[in-house]
């Protein structure tokens, strides 16, 4: 039987998972009611002194504030590891930027220092695990390079196995494109991993031997049932890629919702056509008529899959967008104030009941209920002050 390009993509997607960035983790923890919750933040000219540690309990709503679960330097994105067992905070401080490993207290909500490694890069922003939980992927943001540094049994990182810096076509916006600016990272299936580079305009595409820790901008290969026909996906001049949510529909589509910081969009890339993604939609995040300032920051699909948040920073909203399952495509269901000033980061809780907008200039976390029928957020009242709060990361307990 002859097997076409059209074939290979639908095995493909037919293999891949629901893949959905939250609260700074790719793994959604097992559903449980109570939670500690770990809170990245920036300390440079605030009054924060590292990472936080909070209880969320998902019956009721409830974030209670526990304290500073360690003393760190701008640990602005923090990821707990699948095991539980560690932590690992992106220490964005320029030039000097690192990424630190840390054993996690779970009855305390403490940590402890395991080692900690040069970024290899400036101002590390986004940190996620392979599928195996034995390497950490970092990307570096103002250096525009994505770097993987191997975890022991021990928890301790490694000198780093991987150091590639993304290329291509700078974007259109010559303050904020002025080289590759590396947003996001995270591995899908079939060892294929996924970079969103802001500066770039792309969706770049590397292959990772999980043997040997490496990376290498994909090479399609014929007749391999995985194989990508090309390296990277072109967005529209100007949007600025900052964070990526993906899901799965059925056995034969796949669709990325990219999330564009800097014309406040989503794209919704899909549709396989002769294995090559397309772009089905492009959707605002900002009401008609709104015309001031705005970055956006956030995104993340709703467990269901039936809806997707994203975050305004100017506007100060969270964006509701409905998802058609069938074809991908988003419908605005509106807009709800977050509480505060400049939602850097939210996180949906594992239960998907409840929403915390992490507002990093007003200094809190505000918690919303979530409607499950219609998508819609409401206040609960629950606000807990936290010093420029930017990521989220959620450890069930016993």
């Amino acid at each position: 039987m002859k097997i076409t390009r059209r074939v290979l993509a639908f095995s493909l997607l037919s293999a891949l998972l629901i893949f959905s960035v939250v609260g700074g983790s790719a793994d959604r923890p097992a559903a449980k009611s109570k939670y500690r919750v770990f809170v990245g933040t920036y300390t440079a000219k605030t009054n924060s002194r590292g990472i936080y540690s909070l209880q969320f309990d998902t019956a009721t709503g409830k974030l209670s504030e526990l304290g500073v679960a360690v003393k760190t330097p701008d640990p602005s994105w923090v990821a707990v590891h699948p095991s539980g067992k560690y932590l690992y905070a992106a220490n964005e401080a320029g030039k000097a930027s690192s990424v630190s490993a840390f054993a996690v207290d779970a009855k305390s909500g403490k940590l402890t220092l395991l080692n900690q490694m040069p970024a290899l890069g400036e101002d590390p922003c986004f940190l996620s695990f392979d599928k195996t939980g034995k390497y950490v992927f970092i990307a570096n943001y103002t250096s525009g390079n994505v770097v993987v540094f191997p975890i022991g049994a021990d928890g301790k990182l490694s000198a780093a196995t991987a150091n590639v810096r993304d290329e291509g076509k700078l974007g259109s916006n010559k303050e904020r494109q002025d080289g590759p600016h590396a947003h996001w990272i995270a591995e899908s299936v079939h060892n294929i991993v996924y970079v969103a580079d802001l500066g770039l305009d792309r969706v770049i595409f590397y292959d990772f031997d999980p043997a040997k820790g490496t990376l290498a901008l994909h090479k399609p290969v014929v007749n391999l049932e995985y194989a990508f026909p090309e390296s990277s996906v072109v967005l529209a001049a100007g949007t600025g890629p900052r964070h990526i949510a993906i899901a799965k529909n059925g056995d034969h589509h796949q669709f990325l919702y990219v999330l564009g910081e800097l014309d406040s969009t989503v794209t919704v890339l899909g549709d396989w056509k002769d294995g090559i993604f397309s772009s089905l939609q492009k959707v605002s995040m900002l009401p008609a008529g709104f015309s001031d300032r705005n970055d956006a920051a956030e995104i993340a699909l709703h467990p269901s899959g039936k809806f997707l948040y994203a975050s305004n920073r100017g506007h100060d909203s969270i964006a509701i967008l409905a998802i058609d399952s069938a074809v991908g495509k988003l419908t605005s269901k509106g807009y709800v104030p977050t509480g505060g000033k400049e939602p850097r980061h939210f996180a949906i809780d594992p239960s998907g009941k409840y929403l915390l907008a992490e507002n990093q200039f007003s200094n809190n976390i505000v918690v919303f209920k979530i409607d499950a029928a219609t998508g819609g957020l409401t206040p609960t009242g629950q606000v807990v002050e936290v010093p420029s709060p930017v990521d989220i990361a959620f450890l069930p307990q016993d």
